[in-house]
């Protein structure tokens, strides 16, 4: 992987459960929301629907694993949800998923299937290694407020995804940053699947294959490379 990933030894030992999976892809074509990338994330709400089976997104074995992860760094799951969590919530209700772009929309499709955190950058914007650690509450975040771009700061202890420039996802999966998101010019992106527990056995390796199979369908030629689990 051209991009380095790691995780510190202060989120392990939050965390000991936690794992995740990079698929790496290059020379890729996004461009706005379109009727496939719609239908897949329909299809994806209908798989989620007969995975819950009647339940609560939160009351999936995998979904409570990351509360109490996140509750072991001091937020609160029920307010701040992990991004598959709040995605399968907005998949439930009237309104449905959102149309983002194609390669956003083909991420989220495989979140909400798999129920699993999944996250796309933009490796274009990343300046050097991305790092998982425990902030220290100093770190620039660039994020979005009434239509302009402002620059927050994660809180002492919070578990964050951080470049060499600053922060690029809060609270773990919680809020991507503007900076490193996948926009409609994007080609070369960097996706990472995240599991917590045992819960996440196997699903993360179907999901990652499920992953590169549909991007190379959106992007023939594309360069597609999946890592092993970390």
């Amino acid at each position: 992987m051209t991009l380095q990933l790691t995780v510190s030894d202060e989120v392990r030992a939050l965390a000991p459960g936690f794992t995740h999976v990079a698929v790496e892809a290059r020379g890729l074509v996004n461009g706005p929301s379109s009727a496939d990338s719609s239908a897949l994330l329909n299809e994806a709400a209908r798989r989620l629907v007969t995975r819950l089976g009647g339940r609560a997104p939160h009351e999936d074995p995998h979904m409570a694993a990351w509360r109490q992860a996140y509750t072991a760094f001091g937020a609160k799951p029920s307010r701040t949800r992990n991004s598959a969590e709040a995605l399968a919530k907005r998949a439930l209700a009237d309104g449905g998923l959102p149309r983002i772009n194609l390669l956003v929309d083909l991420y989220n499709a495989i979140s909400v299937s798999h129920l699993i955190p999944v996250g796309g950058e933009d490796t274009d914007h990343i300046r050097g290694g991305m790092r998982l650690v425990r902030a220290d509450g100093e770190e620039p975040f660039v994020t979005m407020a009434g239509g302009e771009r402002v620059v927050e700061h994660p809180d002492a202890g919070e578990v964050v995804w951080c470049d060499d420039e600053g922060v690029t996802c809060r609270r773990w999966n919680w809020r991507q940053g503007v900076r490193t998101r996948l926009a409609e010019e994007s080609v070369n992106a960097l996706f990472l699947l995240e599991g917590m527990g045992p819960a996440a056995d196997g699903e993360l390796e179907a999901a990652a294959a499920e992953l590169a199979e549909s991007l190379e369908k959106l992007s023939p030629g594309a360069r597609i490379t999946v890592h092993p689990r970390a």
